[in-house]
């Protein structure tokens, strides 16, 4: 009676703790990124990138923000993977995956390494599209309140990405006329310098971040018999 008891709550503990984890290394993700702005007040968070804390005297605690960042898209993804239908939905797995890959690279790779770009072309535009796939294929896609959250929070990481890309031209272009060079060596920025590129770099971390909460969130709230039942009151409810 104890073995079956256990074996028939083995699937629940299962289900809780793969979202708790996710949502867990992505709040652990955000107060690294927190801890780093206040350890490392020397790199300007107006235009120096997450990445330039490897500089620092803190590195490791950079490693470890990335490892848990890649740690929280994993247990996402695997959490998800039985339940996303579609392939619109396991091409966003797929997705979620590689930008898990990109963010462990990171860990590994700091900013002063070749495959640290490599690691960025692979785990940024990614993610946004991870998350824009698996929530419109939410595997509860009936509850409106939860697909709407979703949609939200996969939107926000894409304008965080679109700001990152417009405060950078920004940044070079001012930069530019007023007589500055992009490179490892600059220190400083001249007078006339429009530096937002830094905030949205930070943006954009937390964004993934919130999506992640998010996903984690509405997964560990919604089991697949109440999906179930919410389909079919749908299905039998006349037009």
């Amino acid at each position: 009676m104890n073995t079956l008891a256990s074996a028939g709550a083995r699937p629940q503990i299962e289900a809780i703790s793969l979202p708790g984890a996710a949502a867990a290394a992505a709040i652990a993700t955000v107060l690294l990124l927190a801890a780093l702005h206040a350890l490392s007040p020397e790199f300007d968070p107006s235009w120096r990138m997450v990445s330039e804390y490897a500089n620092g005297r803190y590195g490791w605690v950079l490693s470890l923000m990335f490892g848990m960042w890649a740690l929280s898209t994993w247990a996402l993804a695997f959490e998800l993977w039985p339940r996303v239908r579609g392939r619109a939905g396991k091409i966003g797995l797929y997705f979620l995956i590689a930008s898990g890959i990109g963010e462990m690279m990171a860990a590994f790779f700091d900013i002063n390494h070749p495959l640290h770009d490599v690691a960025g072309l692979i785990g940024v535009p990614t993610m946004p599209i991870a998350a824009s796939l698996i929530s419109w294929r939410w595997p509860c896609s009936s509850r409106k309140k939860a697909l709407r959250s979703l949609l939200w929070t996969a939107n926000l990481i894409w304008l965080a990405l679109a700001l990152f890309i417009a405060t950078m031209y920004l940044m070079v272009t001012t930069l530019h006329h007023a007589g500055g060079h992009m490179g490892r060596a600059l220190n400083h920025l001249p007078a006339g310098t429009i530096a937002l590129d830094g905030w949205a770099n930070r943006l954009y971390v937390v964004a993934c971040c919130i999506w992640v909460i998010a996903a984690a969130y509405q997964d560990n709230s919604t089991s697949e018999t109440a999906c179930r039942g919410n389909a079919n009151v749908s299905t039998a409810s006349p037009d």
